[in-house]
């Protein structure tokens, strides 16, 4: 990082549907110690609609980076915390912002949510959140549209729920397809040998999370993106 003694590069780590920042604690530790200046995230995502928690999550998150000190602001997400970035951004520009990565997000929505979503059990434990993440046009992760910042995408196509996995056409995490990971606009995308829950404590998940903070693209980038996902 080439920057004067004042400048601090900062990354914001905001955690999935259903988890705390426990979650992102080993992404937390590496990031530190390659210099970062990180704010993990903590937020109650059962709680809210995604349109909520956005301008709850991401303007605390930006106040407290602008508060350490003047410097670019990174995020990296697991999972629905991209989705949650994405409709800030969509409406509320932070001219600081530098490289996102988001770790198996359901970019084009989860077919699980189609099927399962309205069981009360879904409802009671994903909450008005992870009702909104299905695969149809209209469900919000498919409204949001192309992006227009750095964005690398890395997928997982591992399981530890073969009955979830069974549901989800293609390759997949468990939770969400690698097809339906990408979005329009990414700048790089990488598939690694990882499950949904755990994408995020992967060691070479975060090797490659540092690459594409630092230089904008992952270390193996894979040789086409995947096709686009079928609506």
């Amino acid at each position: 990082m080439d920057h004067d003694s004042n400048y601090i590069e900062h990354v914001v780590l905001i955690h999935g549907l259903a988890r705390t920042k426990r979650s992102m604690i080993p992404l937390e530790k590496r990031l530190s110690t390659s210099g970062y200046h990180v704010v993990n995230m903590e937020y109650p995502s059962r709680t809210d609609s995604i349109e909520i928690l956005s301008q709850i999550i991401v303007p605390q998150a930006v106040a407290t980076c602008r508060k350490k000190g003047e410097g670019r602001i990174n995020f990296v997400t697991h999972s629905m915390g991209g989705i949650i970035l994405r409709y800030y951004l969509k409406h509320t520009p932070v001219p600081e912002l530098g490289r996102v990565v988001m770790l198996s997000p359901p970019n084009g929505g989860s077919e699980l949510v189609d099927l399962f979503g309205n069981f009360f059990f879904f409802r009671w434990l994903y909450g008005p959140a992870g009702q909104s993440l299905g695969t149809g046009i209209k469900c919000l992760p498919n409204t949001l549209g192309k992006v227009d910042f750095d964005l690398g995408v890395i997928a997982g196509d591992r399981t530890v729920n073969p009955f979830f996995s069974f549901c989800i056409r293609g390759k997949n995490d468990g939770k969400v397809s690698v097809k339906r990971t990408s979005v329009e606009g990414m700048k790089d995308f990488r598939v690694m040998h990882a499950a949904h829950p755990f994408i995020m404590r992967n060691r070479q998940v975060i090797k490659e999370v540092i690459c594409f903070l630092q230089t904008g693209r992952f270390s193996q980038t894979e040789k086409t993106f995947p096709s686009s996902r079928n609506k």
